[in-house]
């Protein structure tokens, strides 16, 4: 076997920039917040778990679309080719 070549020290201001900064993903995150607000508010207890999108869509945040799971549930299922989500879970 080769040796491996030494791993580059992540480049998190890079990451944030090209795509964590960017006005679409800052929409979505502020959605996913808003999401966990709501399950809260509506009495779920989210301790410790996710607040999962049925449909995939982080910003339809409506109560019928937003279900509570196990972090290891919600974020390990197959996405599709074009980056939408298909949760057999949810």
């Amino acid at each position: 076997m080769a040796p491996r070549a030494p791993k580059r020290p992540r480049n998190y201001r890079k990451e944030y920039d090209n795509y964590q900064g960017t006005e679409k993903q800052k929409k979505n995150r502020a959605g996913r917040n808003a999401a966990r607000a709501i399950a809260k508010k509506n009495g779920a207890k989210v301790a410790g778990k996710d607040v999962a999108h049925r449909n995939g869509n982080p910003r339809d945040n409506r109560p019928k679309n937003l279900t509570t799971q196990t972090a290891s549930r919600n974020r390990s299922f197959p996405r599709t080719a074009k980056a939408r989500k298909r949760n057999p879970y949810a």
